[in-house]
């Protein structure tokens, strides 16, 4: 079982930055991708980016040029910085490992004038 515990998050107004932050235990990143998902209010949740145990990433275009996602493995832990925030950016997001089934506990993003 994988642990996931996510912090950062928060109330911002648009244009605002905001840093997540999951730490992992139990399985070493180093060799695991990682993903972010987007659940917005009354909607699915969804794949917002992923980092690969190289270090490549990929993001959703809704957020590509605006978000960044890294990996400290030496921290077992994997960031999502969220630039220029926007009103539809509002949601929970998650951590996960892909090929598991756990996930983080789910941090609240609200961009709102």
């Amino acid at each position: 079982q994988v642990q996931l515990v996510q912090s950062g998050g928060g109330l911002v107004q648009p244009g605002e930055s905001l840093r997540l932050s999951c730490a992992v235990s139990r399985i070493n990143i180093r060799v695991n991708a990682v993903e972010w998902y987007h659940q917005a209010p009354g909607k699915e949740r969804e794949l917002v980016a992923s980092i690969a145990p190289n270090y490549e990433a990929t993001y959703d275009m809704s957020v590509k040029g605006r978000f960044t996602i890294s990996r400290d493995n030496t921290q077992n832990t994997v960031y999502l910085q969220m630039n220029n925030l926007k009103p539809e950016d509002t949601g929970v997001y998650y951590c996960k490992v892909l090929g598991y089934i756990d996930w983080g506990q789910g941090t609240q993003v609200t961009v709102s004038p």
